[in-house]
Order: structure tokens, then C-alpha cells, then sequence
């Protein structure tokens, strides 16, 4: 008999994701929480990233988890609780808990994961953690129990986690702390330089997701800020050029780490690797032209997921339905089971 009340959570430092085993459901929120006042809690998830960079100085708008870790348990904790509310409409069962965790990060960072669930009054029966980068490749449709030498790219907000898998579990992984953020950090100060304009994160986040589509058209993006000269609202038009360049260099970070692991894997999952290729996951990993520079860089095939955001939740609720990747899911030392 299936247990029909359980989750899957991968919690992202941009977007929270939650599978739904009970109405086989994926849902997506924005990883923030607005505190008006430092105590009241005034939105939360898409409501609280709509107030983002808008809001008055007496509502704090932040992200409860930064390069992968959880840095705000108290919030957090606080999310996780409202987002299994609405997804069981007010109504919580007592559920087994699924969590995607980075792998490397240290014991203590994962206990915090553990901890989170537990503490997060959302009546826990069972909490397992789940490698992050095996429920990518469960994600992405890899057989991970069976395969061997397979090369996972997540390029998350705050980090990127570079993983081998072979037979269910991980041989290396490496994580660095470049990802969307930076990508974004670098389109600001790129506008700065070149045009003395103030953009806003959601902005250059705008820009950042609209590049391929810009360059097809053959235009500039158009975005809103303040003449850093006069202090005065002003529109501007950025070439697509100018931001490409902006964001090579965190490319060629991503691209030197993946490197540094295929460097250190064993010859015969090397061989495995060059058949199958780089397998690209995770928001930020859409970027234009990052998967062809990783192509030309590295000269192995790169196969970029259909659903990049989704890829560690929907590997979870594979764990939760298929008797044969249960044994991917294990319990931490000294917790129950």
C-alpha cells in the first residue's frame, strides 16, 4: 500500500519546490518571506518577491537559505509549515518527508535540513534525505541505481553543484558558490559601468532569462532604471553583446570546476562520461550560451534538461512512487527512522 500522505521538498534559495504524492503535484513558490515590523509575518512565497525591492523600510523581504545551506532557520521553518498548509488546504495528515540535500556540505549543515522538517510543526512521521544531485538524475530520467559515470551540472541561484553519479550514489561532487545571483550581480554592474544606471536584481533577472529570445529578434534589452548623473528615472537600451561579455566570466568559473572533476574521475567512468556527456540542470543554467561553451570547452555532448527547475522535486517523487529507488533515500545517523 502506498503511503499517500507524503512530500518531496527541494528547497532552493530562490524557489521552494514541493512534490505532492497525495495529488501527484508539483508546486513552485519563491524561496522569501516578507516581516513587516521584525515580528508580523506579512506575505510569503510569489506575494513576498512581488513586494521585493518595492517595499516600504518598516518590511524586511529576505531568502531564508543562501549557497545552498538553510541560514534562517526560524523562517524557514516558518515557509515550509505555510507551503504544506496550503498544498493539504489547511488539513495536515501526518506525512513521510522527502528532503533533497546538497552533498557537499558538512553534517551539521544537513542535520539543519533534518531539523528544519522536524521542527517545522508539520507533523513528520518520517524524514529521509535524498542526495541532490541523485534526484537530478532520477529528474532527468536516468536510470541512477544502474548507471554508471554519469556527469550532473545543477546551476541553482546561489550555487552550482557539479556531481558523478555511478550506481546510485556519488563518486565526486563539488559545490561553488556562482550561479544565478552572479549572474544577475553581473548584468547590474555591467549597466552601471557602461550607461551610469541603477537597475534593480528583478531586472537584470528579466534580462538575464530574455537574452536568447532578444538576440533572435536582433535587439537591445530594454530596461528601467536611475541616471546615476542626474537621479532621474530614465529608460535605456542595453545591447545583448554587452551582457553576454558581462557573464563569460562566471561561465568560465562553472566551466573550470567541471573540469577540475572530470580531471579526478576514474578513467572508466571517463570513458562512461564521454558517451553519455554532461547532463545540465537547475534554474540558471538556461542562461544563453552556457551550454554551448560548456560544449566547446570541455568537447562532450551536453543533454540540458527539459524541466531544469524541477529536476531534483520530480527525481523525489520518483523515490516516493518507485519501489526501486527507494534505497536512494536514507535516514541520518542517529534520527529516527
Amino acid at each position: 500500500m502506498v503511503q499517500n500522505s507524503a512530500f518531496g521538498i527541494d528547497l532552493g534559495t530562490s524557489n521552494i519546490k514541493i512534490y505532492s504524492l497525495a495529488d501527484d503535484t508539483v508546486t513552485i513558490e519563491k524561496n522569501m518571506i516578507a516581516i513587516e515590523n521584525k515580528k508580523n509575518i506579512f506575505a510569503y512565497g510569489n506575494s513576498a518577491y512581488e513586494m521585493y525591492e518595492k517595499a516600504p523600510a518598516n518590511i524586511q523581504i529576505s531568502h531564508p537559505l543562501a549557497n545552498g545551506v538553510i541560514a534562517d532557520i526560524n523562517n524557514m521553518e516558518r515557509l515550509v509549515k505555510f507551503f504544506i498548509t496550503d498544498i493539504s488546504k489547511g488539513n495536515l495528515k501526518p506525512s513521510d518527508f522527502y528532503i533533497a540535500v546538497p552533498t557537499d556540505i558538512t553534517e551539521v549543515e544537513k542535520r539543519a535540513f533534518y531539523d528544519l522538517i522536524k521542527e517545522a510543526g508539520v507533523k513528520a512521521k518520517k524524514i529521509m534525505v535524498v542526495e541532490k544531485a541523485v534526484a537530478d538524475g532520477l529528474g532527468m530520467d536516468i536510470d541512477v541505481k544502474n548507471s554508471q559515470g554519469v556527469l550532473v551540472v545543477d546551476i541553482g541561484y546561489d550555487t552550482t553543484e557539479v556531481s558523478i553519479l555511478s550506481l546510485g550514489g556519488i563518486v565526486l561532487s563539488r559545490l561553488i558558490k556562482t550561479g544565478g545571483l552572479k549572474f544577475d550581480e553581473a548584468i547590474r554592474q555591467a549597466v552601471r559601468k557602461e550607461f551610469n544606471l541603477l537597475i534593480g536584481q528583478k531586472t537584470a533577472e528579466t534580462i538575464k532569462k530574455s537574452i536568447g529570445s532578444l538576440e533572435k529578434e536582433g535587439k537591445g534589452a530594454v530596461v528601467y532604471g536611475r541616471d546615476i548623473v542626474v537621479g532621474l528615472p530614465v529608460e535605456r537600451e542595453i545591447p545583448t553583446d554587452l551582457i553576454n561579455r558581462c557573464l563569460e566570466e562566471h561561465f568560465n568559473t562553472i566551466i573550470d570546476s567541471i573540469k577540475v572533476i572530470l580531471e579526478r574521475t576514474p578513467p572508466e567512468l571517463g570513458a562512461d562520461i564521454f558517451r553519455h556527456g554532461i547532463y545540465l540542470t537547475g534554474g540558471a543554467s538556461q542562461v544563453s550560451h552556457f551550454s554551448e561553451l560548456v560544449q566547446q570547452a570541455t568537447g562532450l555532448k551536453v543533454n540540458r534538461a527539459e524541466r531544469p527547475v524541477e529536476s531534483v522535486v520530480l527525481g523525489l517523487s520518483r523515490v516516493l512512487k518507485e519501489d526501486a529507488y527507494k534505497s536512494v533515500a536514507y535516514a541520518i545517523e542517529g534520527m529516527s527512522k
